[in-house]
């Protein structure tokens, strides 16, 4: 009985991970999705000066990371379709996920099932109102990003984690923290915001081993390394990104909303935490845990609300502390009650989540109940790619904006806010009155001039009675592509 216990977590955590593989195969379109695809096409053909990933500018973009410029490199050598890379990004991001995971669980228990349990808390134990964000690790969430450079960087910060963790254990001389400092550096590099919360796991790491004077030299040597690489790195001004803001602040202000729906059922893990505390007053986890919420709430409080991207510094340390905890209950009672509170709420996650099911399963195959929490993915726009070649500018609204840059065109303005993109509002408003019913047919030619337009996407109604248009195709909702006639 005792057996089967400790290995269900290992059968269950198995076939959740064999269903995200069958979900890469498919690989579901949402998000930004076309954003990576993008940024893969730019470094593909040129790999020295792609230029800005959506518009036809020279400007960098911190989406041209190591992690895309290694990417692009595959696509380069190979011949690949970006969307081949894409799905092999996402194989080695799940890797370096449950691989880091199981690593970093492994400095916090000995227990057996604690890794495979600790995995399932966090594709399961958020709230009963589904969500999906990049950089948080829901199982639907997951299912949508897997491809997408922020899973590729928490899979690295929980290697980094655990590397330090034995560092600091004193397993490791100068070179040990001169490549945890170059690490540090490729994660903040790779996916800012899981950078940061990266840095709060491991200044929750350091401060709750409370190292001697020795180790301090040999952090401030990495620290160095890291800063330095974060300085050379030649695709853009990491630095400069501490003065983004604008459009970031109205995308990021929903994170504080349906805080209750959403991840509720964190709240068995920060029960999980109070006990590790009572413990140990210099617990990582609890601290991990404080500074997370602590960011989090003066993001709110401040307005500053990019920083509710910060969320997953307090979610993974409760997350972790409640699968940590199933046995670790000395009484026997409270062992079993604690294991099926989790196995509760795990449940109860589960169910909300049910719906990814959908990504690899026919919707008219899955129980009605199922079906109904299936979200269908995007569509795509691989329709227009018989006549848009690369390097072609669309006029497009926001929505296809940021799914035509992923096949090579580029748009005239970014679907998503552009901190490099000096001209981003200008490019905005162009968009918006050529769009505009009122708009005259003398101004639209003017703004197809000033942006090199060869094509525009939109629905039939919304561009019908326009000069200097031709239907060229139709794809799905009753979209037109039209070519301009000069």
């Amino acid at each position: 009985m005792r057996a089967a216990v400790r290995t269900s977590p290992l059968v269950v955590a198995a076939l959740v991970l064999f269903l995200l593989l069958l979900v890469i195969v498919r690989l579901p379109w949402a998000g930004d999705l076309g954003m990576h695809a993008a940024t893969i096409q730019r470094l593909r053909h040129s790999l020295v000066h792609p230029g800005n990933p959506l518009v036809d500018a020279d400007t960098p973009s911190p989406y041209y990371s190591p992690w895309m410029l290694l990417l692009g490199c595959l696509a380069r050598v190979t011949g690949f379709s970006v969307f081949v890379v894409l799905r092999i990004a996402a194989v080695v991001g799940l890797g370096l996920l449950v691989t880091g995971v199981w690593r970093y669980v492994r400095t916090l228990s000995a227990r057996r099932a604690a890794p495979a349990l600790a995995l399932l808390c966090l594709l399961f134990l958020w709230g009963p109102v589904l969500f999906a964000w990049s950089g948080f690790l829901g199982l639907n969430s997951l299912a949508l990003t897997v491809s997408y450079p922020s899973v590729f960087a928490l899979g690295l910060a929980f290697h980094f984690w655990a590397w330090l963790a034995g560092a600091l254990r004193g397993a490791g001389g100068w070179g040990t923290w001169l490549g945890l400092g170059v690490l540090w550096g490729v994660i903040l590099l790779c996916h800012q915001f899981s950078g940061v919360v990266a840095s709060l796991g491991a200044l929750a790491t350091v401060v709750a081993a409370r190292p001697d004077r020795a180790v301090w030299g040999r952090l401030g040597g990495g620290l160095v390394v890291g800063v330095v690489v974060l300085w050379l790195w030649p695709y853009y001004d990491f630095f400069a990104l501490f003065g983004a803001g604008g459009g970031l602040e109205s995308v990021h202000r929903g994170l504080y909303r349906d805080l209750g729906g959403r991840f509720g059922l964190v709240l068995v893990g920060a029960v999980a935490l109070v006990v590790r505390w009572w413990r140990d007053r210099w617990d990582p986890l609890v601290l991990f845990f404080g500074l997370g919420v602590v960011v989090f709430v003066w993001g709110g409080v401040s307005g500053d609300y990019s920083w509710g991207r910060v969320l997953p510094a307090a979610l993974i340390p409760a997350q972790i502390a409640a699968a940590v905890e199933v046995g670790a209950a000395r009484r026997g009672v409270v062992r079993v009650g604690w294991g099926w509170v989790v196995a509760g709420a795990l449940a109860v996650g589960a169910w909300t989540q049910v719906g990814t099911v959908g990504y690899v399963v026919e919707r008219g195959l899955l129980p009605e109940a199922v079906a109904a929490k299936y979200r269908e993915p995007w569509v795509g726009y691989h329709w227009i790619t018989p006549w848009v070649k690369y390097g072609d500018v669309v006029m497009a609204r926001t929505f296809p904006a940021r799914q035509i840059p992923a096949y090579g065109a580029y748009t005239v303005a970014p679907g998503y806010p552009d901190f490099f993109l000096a001209d981003e509002g200008r490019r905005g408003a162009a968009v918006r009155r050529y769009f505009a019913v009122g708009t005259s047919g003398g101004e639209r030619r003017e703004i197809v001039r000033a942006y090199g337009v060869r094509w525009v996407v939109d629905r039939e109604a919304g561009l019908r009675g326009v000069g200097g248009l031709r239907a060229v195709a139709g794809g799905p909702g009753g979209q037109v592509l039209y070519a301009v006639v000069r």
